[in-house]
């Protein structure tokens, strides 16, 4: 199966995994996670930092490192859906 990241906190998801967030009728949105998307809105309000700032200590509780973590982060948030300057 394809992997795909979530486009607002780059969390990995896939299909068998029931990861993906729901548009305003209910459908699967494949673009983002539960938590980041639901009922056709965004969960949260927060800036790209703020974002950043809440996902690398779960990162840390995974097993990566803080520093390499908030790099890893800074570098990819930028690029997803949400984040994306026109």
């Amino acid at each position: 199966m394809e992997e795909m990241i979530c486009q607002c906190c780059a969390m990995p998801m896939r299909e068998e995994d029931n990861m993906f967030g729901t548009n305003a009728d209910g459908s699967i949105n494949k673009d983002y996670c539960k938590y980041c998307y639901d009922k056709g809105d965004f969960t949260s309000n927060c800036t790209m930092q703020e974002m950043i700032d809440f996902c690398v200590p779960m990162m840390v509780q995974e097993g990566m490192d803080e520093k390499e973590s908030r790099k890893f982060m800074s570098e990819v948030l930028p690029t997803l859906k949400r984040w994306k300057k026109d």
